[in-house]
């Protein structure tokens, strides 16, 4: 008879190893897109939110990207000495720190446009399967920050 007493601990029983594999993958396929255009994968995510939202609270971009600041201070910074973001207090509340997107961020939108249509066409799934799945990654997020 057969131990099962430590099947929750073998890899293929885990669904964190193939999300995390998974995303590791799907990122480094962004790779030689955004080597293109001078930045990482996060600065890329962060830029997506400031080309929608032009300004937000450094905050609320975190809690939207689902990153800490000790994780974001960094990227922010590096994207200001770009000079891609700019990083000013608020005036109506000097404890906010905004960032927004500036002209030569903006332009970069253009550069960057092409790049998830490459990235999506190399994975393998039809747009209901790559729907699906985009509605239960949001569901186990959702579900994880309550």
């Amino acid at each position: 008879m057969e131990d099962t007493r430590y099947d929750a601990l073998k890899l293929e029983n885990q669904l964190c190893f193939p999300l995390y594999a998974a995303s590791r993958e799907v990122i480094r396929q962004y790779r030689p897109f955004l080597d293109e255009l001078g930045i990482t994968y996060t600065q890329y995510v962060t830029l997506m939110v400031l080309w929608e939202q032009r300004q937000i609270s450094v905050k609320a971009l975190g809690q939207r990207l689902c990153l800490d600041s000790g994780t974001l201070t960094p990227v922010l910074k590096s994207l200001e000495a770009k000079e891609y973001i700019t990083r000013t207090r608020s005036r109506e509340d000097e404890r906010l720190l905004i960032a927004a997107i500036t002209a030569e961020g903006e332009a970069l939108k253009d550069r960057a446009l092409s790049i998830p249509e490459k990235v999506g066409c190399r994975i393998p799934l039809d747009k209901d399967e790559a729907l699906l799945l985009y509605r239960l990654l949001y569901k186990i997020l959702d579900g994880l920050k309550e």
